[in-house]
């Protein structure tokens, strides 16, 4: 499924759908009733943590760092700005290249995948100052906006090109799994779990193809976050908390270091923890029903099915303000 979605987004298709009419209709009261539950708690509008992060390291260049999507991407759910998805991994990247990092986000809450062409012209919109990586974080509101998968990832396809075009690395985390959001109840739970997961695999599938590495969020990239939904859900029961944030930078940081060549392991398979090359589709599959999973490409099709080892961030530094910082995510 998740191979005929990239295809039918590469010749312009637009009809293959997740689910049938007929089950749509069957699961509406579940949704209003998930719904309401969600909206029933409060989320604190999201701070902004643009600016520089490893000042300790001037006068040595910063690299750049760009992050695009929707509300994950963002931090809604938190309350400052070191505990947001960008700042974590603005403070984790500084650390291991030994370099500052100017954080710029470009991502706006409820965003969808057709927004990522705004985001892409806005993250390159001064030729001097090109990210060095990208991050992407989105799918989400494409699911529950029943938008066709097709066009979602025709729309990242597109922004990765664009981004990968400019000279700027790409690492997607690929849609997350709203099936362990608590207020969703069977058979909805079942049904949001199945199409966040074709859509993440079709997502790995195109980003790859266009340059890019993934990263599968699945259940927010690892089981604590089933096992532990009031540590890792945010006060609105949707959004990820202060912890679900780390859980989630602590897994991509390792992607966005190899993709800038600074990780240690580099692209080096390691059989014992079940990595591998795989054709592209196998491997987003794969990915997709694995949390924390890297996909990357290889000699087409084949693409690297890796497990990085996690480390511990470090605490997250204050961001001095930059001219970065002009640019706030909308609530």
């Amino acid at each position: 499924m998740a191979r005929r979605i990239a295809a039918g987004a590469a010749y312009g298709g637009g009809g293959i759908g997740l689910v049938g009419a007929a089950a749509v209709g069957l699961l509406l009261a579940e949704v209003q009733l998930a719904k309401r539950s969600v909206n029933g708690g409060t989320a604190p509008l999201p701070p902004t943590p643009d600016g520089m992060y490893g000042t300790v390291y001037i006068p040595s260049e910063p690299l750049r760092l760009a992050l695009l999507g929707d509300s994950t991407a963002v931090g809604q759910g938190v309350r400052r700005s070191g505990q947001t998805p960008g700042a974590l991994l603005a403070s984790g990247l500084a650390a291991v290249a030994e370099r500052p990092v100017e954080l710029r986000i470009a991502a706006e809450c409820g965003a969808r995948s057709d927004d990522l062409q705004r985001q892409t012209a806005l993250a390159l919109q001064d030729p001097a100052r090109v990210p060095d990586v990208c991050v992407i974080m989105i799918g989400a509101n494409d699911v529950t906006h029943r938008i066709p998968p097709t066009q979602s990832v025709r729309c990242l396809s597109a922004a990765v090109r664009r981004l990968r075009t400019a000279g700027a690395e790409v690492v997607v985390g690929t849609c997350p799994d709203l099936g362990t959001i608590e207020p969703v109840y069977q058979p909805l739970r079942f049904l949001a779990r199945r199409v966040s997961r074709q859509l993440a695999a079709a997502q790995t599938i195109v980003a790859v193809e266009q340059g890019g590495r993934t990263v599968s969020l699945g259940d927010l990239l690892g089981p604590e976050f089933a096992a532990n939904p009031r540590e890792l859900f945010g006060p609105d029961n949707y959004h990820p908390s202060a912890e679900g944030y780390a859980t989630a930078a602590m897994a991509m940081l390792p992607t966005l270091c190899a993709a800038l060549g600074l990780w240690p392991d580099s692209d080096r398979l390691e059989v014992d923890r079940h990595e591998g090359m795989l054709p592209v589709a196998k491997a987003a599959a794969e990915a997709a029903n694995e949390a924390g999973t890297e996909v990357t490409g290889a000699r087409a099709p084949w693409a690297l099915l890796k497990h990085r080892r996690r480390r511990r961030l470090p605490p997250p530094v204050a961001a001095e303000p930059t001219a970065a910082s002009e640019v706030h995510p909308g609530a």
